[in-house]
């Protein structure tokens, strides 16, 4: 009774009344949604280590700090967090460019910059950031994932590039249906998805166990059972696991490409976390979330595993809306998922070892074709056709390039489209058909006159009358950048000194002809 007693006089949040049978009530629906939580993230952390490159104890690792550390602080009181398949591809790029011992230097260091955008309150200019680029992301993500766990699922190395993944594809299938082994841990997989798929539709089973942890555990007894050579989670201690980073790591960080990564680590980290955080709000009616102490939560969290060696964390959506869902009423119920994910890696780490790659894998390639808007992206073209050209372009160039230059690309595309749709200009013209020719044409420029919208202007303006003197009014314009203004300008100065000079010449044929009449006439 006294660890109850603690965490209720810990944890009262919402629910927790006054009464001392509220508060147990209270108690008992945060340990019911750790439970279901903590069978959630153990198949999720074991995967996302494995897809990563790295020993499965560390994605254990990250899900206890994640419970631990991040559980314990303010900003999102029913979000979990821990290793999340947005991260799977960077990691594992960043693994094979830079080693598994680089690793907690990177994290540390994301973690470091969290937590000083959360004490500088930037936490909710995460929220400016264009939605079509956060689900581009996560769909380039979800593409490159799939194509590498395809070949996990066929207990294949996979090729390191995302094209190379993609391109490698016929290859592959070649070589499965050539392939005994191959063809049976692709059958594991496959069932897995299977399971993950049908599960929830039964609604008695998915009651009791989560789909994840139902399907790795029907695929580990079909394993064990039929004796199947497949490859298995290869396992370590979990304090052999540990690797904190020495000095030589830390003097990678005068190289370029480690800065790039440890930028792209924070950027989507941070934008995944507090996504996140709206999503969780939307489902429950507490507290809503602290967008600044949620980011200093996630920093301090990365900041620990860093210095672990372990892999980076954020708000995983799977686990918040199972902690949701599930009843949890405080956030009791993500510190406890961390102590029970804490118990399973120190009393029974041998159970990682029965678990075949090609389940994980599966597991793993259901997760990241949900991070592929499938049924967003038409009704996006209907309604938001550029938004859905900047979800495509920032996909595509996550699996062309990389994670942090598809992310710089498609922020690159939301601005252009944004100054593309902003800088409405529009051109009024008045005097050009209701008064006498030799008055001048009024034009008057409208709106936010930009470079983008230039050549335009300058069409509607070079379809006037040359003939006709023309008055360039600005007045209306809120606002016209330099290049725009000295262009209109020039064009008014060079069309009005062309009417002048023809005016002049006008003038001075008719006073040739006039004296030549006059010298007829005096002849």
């Amino acid at each position: 009774m006294p660890l109850q007693k603690t965490l209720l006089n810990r944890f009262r949040g919402a629910g927790g009344a006054d009464g001392s049978s509220a508060r147990a009530g209270t108690f008992r629906a945060d340990f019911t949604a750790s439970l279901v939580v903590f069978l959630v993230a153990v198949p999720l952390c074991v995967g996302v280590a494995v897809a990563s490159g790295v020993p499965a104890e560390l994605g254990l690792i990250t899900g206890i700090v994640g419970g631990l550390v991040t559980g314990f602080l303010p900003g999102s009181s029913l979000q979990v967090s821990g290793p999340a398949a947005g991260l799977t591809v960077l990691v594992y790029e960043a693994v094979s460019e830079y080693g598994v011992a680089a690793l907690g230097v990177l994290v540390l260091m994301s973690g470091l910059l969290q937590l000083a955008m959360g004490v500088l309150r930037l936490g909710r200019w995460f929220r400016a950031i264009s939605v079509a680029v956060v689900q581009g992301m996560l769909a380039g993500i979800g593409l490159v994932l799939i194509a590498g766990q395809l070949y996990a699922l066929a207990d294949v190395k996979a090729p390191s590039s995302g094209l190379g993944k993609l391109g490698g594809l016929p290859g592959l299938i070649a070589d499965v249906a050539g392939s005994d082994t191959a063809m049976k841990a692709l059958a594991v997989g496959v069932g897995t998805i299977a399971v993950l798929v049908l599960w929830p539709r039964w609604k008695p089973g998915a009651r009791v166990l989560p789909a994840p942890l139902a399907a790795v555990a029907l695929a580990t007894l079909a394993t064990v059972g039929m004796d199947l050579p497949v490859a298995r989670v290869e396992v370590q201690g979990l304090l052999d696991a540990v690797q904190p980073p020495g000095g030589s790591e830390f003097a990678q960080l005068a190289e370029i490409g480690v800065i790039g990564t440890v930028l792209a680590f924070t950027l989507i980290a941070s934008a995944e976390s507090l996504f996140s955080a709206a999503a969780v709000d939307r489902l429950h009616d507490g507290p809503r979330t602290d967008y600044d102490k949620e980011l200093i939560a996630q920093g301090a969290g990365n900041a620990v595993c860093g210095a672990l060696g372990a892999l980076p964390m954020t708000a995983v959506i799977v686990r918040s809306a199972a902690n949701v869902q599930a009843g949890a009423k405080t956030k009791a119920s993500r510190v406890l998922h961390g102590v029970w994910l804490l118990v399973f890696a120190v009393l029974f780490p041998s159970a990682l070892g029965v678990i075949p790659v090609a389940a994980l894998a599966g597991v793993l390639v259901h997760a990241g074709w949900k991070l592929i808007p499938t049924k967003d992206l038409v009704p996006l073209w209907r309604t938001h056709r550029g938004e859905a050209v900047v979800l495509v372009v920032t996909a595509s160039a996550i699996v062309v390039t990389n994670m942090f230059e598809g992310v710089i690309i498609g922020l690159l595309m939301a601005v252009a489209k944004s100054a593309w749709e902003t800088s409405h200009v529009h051109v009024e013209v008045t005097g050009l058909k209701d008064a006498p020719e030799d008055r001048p044409v009024r034009v008057q420029v409208l709106g936010n006159a930009t470079f983008l919208r230039l050549p335009k202007l300058l069409d509607e303006l070079e379809a006037l009358p040359r003939e006709r003197e023309v008055r360039l009014d600005l007045s209306g314009l809120r606002h016209v950048d330099h290049a725009c203004e000295m262009a209109l300008a020039t064009w008014a100065e060079r069309h009005n000194a062309v009417i002048s000079r023809d005016s002049a010449a006008d003038a001075a044929d008719a006073a040739d002809a006039a004296n030549t009449a006059d010298e007829r006439a005096l002849a």
